[in-house]
């Protein structure tokens, strides 16, 4: 198998709402778009993320109500407290603040107007020791 590409397809109430979002507050651009669909790309992601409407007829009849809950999308930053500054100054409220893990991510979260998450992340934080057996 070969994978030529790759994409995320979440279903939403309001795609343009979402296409919107990441369009202004990320960069991305729209490849192609449909009533209720739309399909962004931008060219250092390594994926298009997909937009289909809930309740979209073409979907199989027991994925149409179905809502793009508990995934993020996770996009690994070089300027991590530049992008956060960034949104806040646009004006995208922050729901999650900049957190540390131990094992040396760092990332924040905001939220589409669908509720979608999206993730900002980098790998600069503090490595966790290695544990030692006794």
């Amino acid at each position: 198998m070969k994978i030529r590409s790759s994409a995320v397809s979440l279903t939403v109430d309001d795609v343009d709402a979402s296409a919107a979002f990441l369009t202004r507050h990320f960069g991305f651009t729209a490849q192609m778009a449909a009533d209720g669909f739309a399909s962004l790309a931008r060219e250092d992601a390594g994926m298009n993320v997909v937009y289909l409407r809930r309740g979209l007829p073409t979907l199989p009849a027991d994925q149409r109500d179905d809502h793009a809950a508990g995934l993020i999308l996770a996009f690994v930053v070089d300027d991590l407290e530049g992008e956060l500054a960034r949104l806040q100054h646009e004006g995208v409220p922050i729901t999650m603040p900049l957190t540390v893990e131990e094992w040396g991510e760092r990332a924040f979260q905001v939220r589409d107007p669908n509720g979608v998450i999206v993730q900002l992340v980098d790998w600069n934080g503090p490595r966790a020791r290695p544990a030692t057996i006794a």
